[in-house]
Formats: C-alpha cells, sequence, structure tokens
C-alpha cells in the first residue's frame, strides 16, 4: 500500500494559501476539471465539460509535480466544428486519440502551414504560434491529448492575457515554412528531428536493448520543444526494465494490453492494468515496470519534458544504467522473483507463457559487476 503523506488538518491549514496557484485558479475560472494523472484507466471515456474559450470540451489531467512541469489535457472537438484560433507562450504536443481533422499554424506575417490527421498522429505546436484544429467530420467528434508545460509558465507570469495574447513570433521555432508538418524527419541516433508523425502506431522504431526484452525505440523533440518525447515498443511475452526517473513522463498505450508495475524506494508495487489509451504518469523517481500479457506487442508514447531525464557526466538518462553503476535501472539479474511470478501467471490467464530466457542471456554480456 502507497502511503498517502496525508497529515492532520491543524498542518495542512499553516499550507493552505499555498495550495493553489495561479495556474489552478485559471483552470477553475475556465470551468474546467482537474483529475489525477497517475492512472487513467481510457482516456476515451473521461468525462470532459465544455470550455467555451476554445469552442470544445475538455479536462485536464495534473501529476504529482504538474505545478513545477508539465500538464495534460484531454479535448473534444465537436463533430463538424472547429476549435478557436489560439496562440500561447507555452509548449505544447498533441496525440489524435480518435476522428480526422486538420489543423493550420500561422505567424503574424500571416505565413500559414496546414495539415491533416487522423488516430495515431502525433505533433507539435510552435511556441507561440496561432493554430486551429478543424473536426474533418460532420458526424463524429474527434478527440487528442495534449501535454504542455504552462503550469509553470503561468505560475511566473500570472496573467492568462500575457501568455495567450502576446504578439512576438519565435522565428527560430517557426517561420512559415510550407513544408513544415511533413511526415518525414532526419533521425540522428535514437532521436528524429520532425515536427509531425501520421502514424505512431506504426511507425519503425530502433534496435533499444539497453532497456531490455528485445524492444525497440525512437525519440523525438517536436516542434524544437524542450519538451521531448518517444515511443517504446516491446514483443509479446516480454517486459520492460525497471527503472525511474523525474516527473511528467505521461505514458500513453499505443497497442497491446498489460500491466505496469509503480513504486516509491522502499514500499511494495501496486499494478495498473493497461490497454489502447490508457495512461500513466509515474510520479517523481517512482520505480515503474512495463509487462505486456496480450497476444500483440505492446507499444506506448511518453510526452514529457527534459527535467525526466536526470543525466550522467556523458547526457545519458540514468533511467537507461544499471544501479549497479549508480544509474536507475535494475537490471533483471536484480529484480524480485516475486515479478516473475506475476508476470508468469498473468500470462497463463490468457493462454501464453514467457518469452524472457534470450533477453535474460542477453543481459549477461554488459551487466556491471556487482560491487
Amino acid at each position: 500500500m502507497v502511503k498517502s503523506a496525508i497529515v492532520s488538518d491543524k498542518l495542512a491549514d499553516k499550507f493552505r494559501t499555498e495550495k493553489e496557484t495561479p495556474y489552478t485558479r485559471f483552470i477553475a475560472a475556465e470551468g474546467l476539471d482537474i483529475i489525477n494523472g497517475l492512472y487513467v484507466p481510457s482516456l476515451h471515456d473521461v468525462e470532459l465539460k465544455p470550455w467555451a474559450r476554445r469552442g470544445g470540451n475538455a479536462v485536464f489531467i495534473n501529476h504529482d509535480a504538474s505545478r513545477t512541469s508539465n500538464d495534460c489535457y484531454v479535448m473534444e472537438i465537436p463533430a463538424g466544428s472547429k476549435l478557436a484560433p489560439q496562440r500561447q507562450l507555452y509548449e505544447e504536443t498533441i496525440l489524435i486519440l480518435s476522428g480526422r481533422g486538420s489543423t493550420t499554424v500561422w505567424n503574424d506575417n500571416g505565413d500559414r502551414a496546414s495539415f491533416e490527421w487522423g488516430p495515431g498522429a502525433i505533433f507539435g505546436i510552435p511556441l507561440n504560434a496561432h493554430h486551429q484544429h478543424f473536426n474533418g467530420s460532420g458526424s463524429a467528434p474527434a478527440r487528442f491529448v495534449s501535454v504542455t508545460n504552462m503550469p509553470p509558465l503561468l505560475n511566473v507570469f500570472e496573467e492568462p492575457e500575457f501568455l495567450f495574447n502576446t504578439p512576438y513570433d519565435f522565428k527560430g521555432r517557426f517561420s512559415g515554412e510550407p513544408d513544415y508538418f511533413a511526415d518525414q524527419g532526419e533521425q540522428k541516433g535514437l532521436l528524429m528531428e520532425t515536427n509531425f508523425v501520421a502514424d505512431a502506431v506504426n511507425l519503425p522504431l530502433i534496435e533499444a536493448k539497453e532497456r531490455g526484452a528485445g524492444g525497440g525505440h525512437i525519440r523525438f523533440q517536436l516542434a524544437k520543444s524542450s519538451m521531448n518525447s518517444h515511443i517504446s515498443q516491446f514483443p509479446i511475452g516480454t517486459y520492460k526494465k525497471c527503472h525511474r526517473h523525474g516527473p511528467g513522463a505521461h505514458v500513453i498505450i499505443l497497442s497491446g494490453e498489460g500491466y505496469s508495475l509503480m513504486n516509491p524506494e522502499g514500499e511494495a508495487p501496486t499494478r495498473y492494468e493497461w490497454k489502447v489509451g490508457s495512461m500513466i504518469v509515474p510520479p517523481n523517481m517512482w520505480y515503474h515496470q512495463h509487462f505486456n500479457t496480450g497476444t500483440t506487442p505492446a507499444r506506448y508514447l511518453a510526452f514529457k519534458y527534459e527535467g525526466v531525464a536526470i543525466r550522467n557526466a556523458q547526457g545519458v538518462p540514468k533511467a537507461w544504467i544499471s544501479s549497479r553503476i549508480g544509474g536507475d535501472q535494475i537490471d533483471y539479474a536484480d529484480e524480485s522473483a516475486d515479478v516473475r511470478t506475476m508476470f508468469s501467471d498473468a500470462l497463463a490467464k490468457n493462454g501464453l507463457a514467457p518469452r524472457m530466457d534470450a533477453a535474460y542471456e542477453a543481459e549477461k554480456a554488459d551487466l556491471p559487476p556487482l560491487s
């Protein structure tokens, strides 16, 4: 059982004036709810409320450190409709959950770039660029999930008018290039430099054995954002290595089914079941581990911000480095036997068996010695 850290009302009263922030007050003034993002069983099913400013329906989702990092919201564009134009002094990355439509982005000179999207598309909104989203269907709504770094910026500037109506073009981010959202990009190691991916569900990945189980991986920096993202996939009957990192990684399931274990150091893990459209957001420095119990490869998208990655002196995220040498990843050889028993039992319920022997064996070649 995860400890709640709930204290007495007497102690809580001493900090009551610090509970709300300019960001939370803004969301409340917009007439919208903020729900807990630790575990969302289905982004397709979360309840939305009308958002007059945008002309759609939405709900905000926060994690334990949203006030200093990033947030998330789910938005639905009604059938045959469009959202109001907007510009914003914060960054935003978007995954289309359902529906088809288009987006137009433009600068103060009137230079425009437009593109179409469908389920599984991901893209970034250039900083402070005007933009507008259109639902291409007259009979069904379109729904997307977005991650932004609005909270810390609104908490600094406090004035929504400044955040949404400052006339300045960041030319290094967007200069009206007509092919800005072309479905292409240059691959640099694990990083693909692009602003738009038409189909994140089927995008080819790069081998990333360091994370275990023969999986694939690719990283993005959409719209030259300081926020980054990645896609990981792992085969049937396998699971990823357990690791931890900073807060704000919004892990959204793109394909497959399974579960994740999450726990703060020193406490027993809690199990969270997932399917396509589920989202988990591991709290700051909580260990977490993802398990594929389905009949297809499992793939997830993680929208995050740079503060998630605690890096070594070489720039490598410590979540990729063995805990045996000071990293934040637990090797298969060091995991609890209960992890493997639980996984075998979960697979058996689906008539499957673990396919981890090759991964256990492959790890030995690069496994650091125990100190």
